[in-house]
């Protein structure tokens, strides 16, 4: 009997993570970057304001990697046709589907998932440097976090910047800065990869759209016939939504209020 549980990609993903992130947080602490200049002078505060940031940043890693993105939990039901009062609450225009996978009953905007398994509400994307579904639930936190590690990342460019002093002879200098410059292209490159990543996200959150919808819109059922995103209600109330969940009610509805809207526009 083995005495540990056997090691799996998220437990491998998220200690990945976590190594690197304090790695790197050591290395601009060690050399001679403002970081250690402010300690030596005894200014603390911005110091402890950048680990409390880096500290913040990797706790709200963790909490997206590990909550529940909203996963479907409606049990498959024997029989081949849906519950009345289940459809009583869908307008009959849009026709509920069974996962082929899973077998439960997919509301709008969900999607089964191949890495997890399961079916996740309003799904966006498998993020597989979470190792974990982006979905209706944990959204929100996903681009908050994506804000606070870019402030981090961008910060910790500055930091790296500031401890780079250039000069010759080139070995010698590789030798004692040689680790402080590779961590200031890695910051580089993440910060790079998070901007665009935030940005993205935050086009598509003031659309009221998903990764997946933006991309495979003319492969979904709901999306294909139509000419405009059915969700969208404008920039204000869609970013209102999402973030604070207001104003909150099914995608069912607000599909079928667009269905109604273009069909009396055609009358």
């Amino acid at each position: 009997m083995a005495l540990w549980p056997p090691l799996n990609s998220g437990m491998l993903v998220r200690t990945g993570h976590t190594v690197l992130t304090w790695g790197i947080t050591l290395v601009l602490f060690l050399h001679d970057t403002e970081l250690r200049q402010w300690e030596e002078q005894g200014e603390l505060l911005l110091p402890l304001t950048f680990l409390l940031l880096v500290l913040s940043s990797l706790l709200l890693y963790l909490a997206v990697s590990l909550m529940d993105p909203g996963y479907v939990t409606t049990q498959p039901q024997p029989q081949g046709e849906p519950k009345e009062e289940q459809t009583a609450m869908v307008p009959q225009a849009i026709p509920l589907r069974r996962c082929r996978h899973c077998l439960v009953l997919q509301p709008l905007r969900a999607r089964h998932c191949r890495d997890c398994r399961r079916c996740v509400r309003r799904y966006d994307h498998h993020c597989p440097w979470m190792e974990n579904c982006v979905g209706e639930r944990n959204h929100p936190l996903f681009v908050a976090y994506l804000a606070l590690q870019l402030v981090v990342l961008l910060w910790g460019l500055c930091l790296a910047w500031s401890g780079l002093q250039f000069f010759q002879p080139w070995g010698l200098w590789l030798r004692s800065t040689g680790l402080l410059f590779t961590t200031f292209l890695l910051l580089s490159f993440f910060a790079l990869v998070v901007g665009l990543l935030l940005a993205s996200h935050l086009y598509l959150v003031a659309r009221n759209t998903t990764t997946w919808e933006f991309i495979s819109s003319h492969r979904i059922a709901y999306l294909r016939q139509r000419t405009s995103n059915p969700f969208d209600r404008g920039p204000t109330r869609n970013l209102a939504h999402f973030f604070c969940g207001w104003p909150s009610g099914p995608w069912e509805t607000l599909w079928a209020e667009e269905e109604e809207e273009g069909s009396s526009q055609v009358v």
